[in-house]
């Protein structure tokens, strides 16, 4: 049985991704379940935070978002029985590849797969809908009538915090870096009601083929863009702001938040939270309110490559090994 692993020689260098033959699974704890993986979801390895939260390892295991079939469990395991499909995410200090046939899941990672969702749309949903949920939900606080900012809403992040910001009665507006992506952003607008703008270009063709960094606004240009009360959420963990910009901030009592969506596994205080989110986003899955940006499902053989694809910010579609 092949997992596939990351591995990082030196800080700084560049990740390379192996298979490695796992002969047996370690022991079963009481808690844990034994999952039959049927897709698992590619993801950036985020190697800084591993090494801040203290978890070094030679070989990091790939692939924590998955669906899949119990198989068996724990003495002490209530949530669950075999036949069961589930989905989850597997916590930053895991042991277990997501991309393996068969692995171990404490109990508490996972929740019920709703029948009519497929395994690719499960795993290729979880992460993204759990990060939508945190900036808009209890970061943001979006509401009925509130407008949202969405940069590159074409993206698979994007796709789904546009969706669930149009689903809470929000205007949406979203930055779009291609005609493609333009195109793609407006086939999400909402069939009924005052068919408002949701595309805004912030770049022109002058600026492809553009990197990464290029297709960002300036910090001060979002701080601008901020009404009275406004939030930003961000995932830029170094940002630094000026004193003219934290002036700007606070006479319109606006505020700035980072976005961290693996806070909920580094608190086990949040645990029953966390697993709500996770049902709910299966529901919304289930109905449709979630449609999203995924590739075609990659065979496992391609797995390497597409790893690769997904650690150099490459993929633009959401990655998805289906077994």
């Amino acid at each position: 049985m092949k997992a596939l692993y990351g591995q990082q020689n030196s800080p700084g260098e560049e990740m390379t991704f192996v298979f490695q033959e796992r002969e047996n699974l370690p022991a079963s704890r009481d808690h844990d379940v034994k999952v039959q993986v049927r897709a698992c979801a590619l993801s950036w390895l985020d190697t800084k935070l591993l090494s801040e939260i203290k978890v070094k390892k030679e070989l990091v295991p790939v692939g924590r978002e998955i669906s899949g079939v119990v198989l068996e469990v724990g003495s002490k395991v209530t949530f669950f029985q075999p036949d069961d499909e589930v989905v989850g995410i597997l916590p930053l200090d895991s042991e277990e590849s997501g991309v393996c046939e068969v692995i171990l899941v404490h109990e508490h990672y996972l929740v019920h797969k709703p029948e009519k969702v497929c395994w690719a749309e499960a795993a290729g949903t979880v992460r993204d809908g759990l990060r939508a949920y945190t900036a808009l939900h209890y970061l943001a606080q979006v509401s009925p009538g509130t407008s949202v900012l969405v940069l590159d809403g074409a993206s698979p992040f994007g796709t789904i915090a546009i969706q669930l910001a149009q689903h809470r009665g929000a205007k949406v507006i979203s930055t779009a870096h291609s005609l493609e992506d333009k195109q793609y952003l407006e086939r999400l607008r909402p069939a009924g009601g005052v068919r408002q703008p949701l595309v805004v270009r912030l770049y022109s063709a002058e600026d492809e083929p553009a990197s990464k960094s290029q297709l960002l606004p300036h910090k001060h240009d979002i701080i601008t863009l901020l009404g009275v009360g406004g939030r930003w959420i961000t995932t830029e963990r170094n940002l630094q702001l000026d004193p003219p910009d934290s002036h700007s901030l606070f006479l319109k009592g606006a505020t700035v938040s980072f976005l961290n969506d693996e806070i909920w596994n580094l608190s086990s205080v949040q645990q029953g939270k966390y697993l709500t989110i996770l049902e709910d986003i299966m529901e919304k899955l289930s109905n449709s309110i979630f449609r999203p940006q995924l590739d075609e499902p990659i065979p496992l053989y391609e797995a390497k490559v597409s790893m690769e694809i997904v650690q150099k910010n490459q993929a633009r579609k959401r990655q998805v090994i289906q077994f």
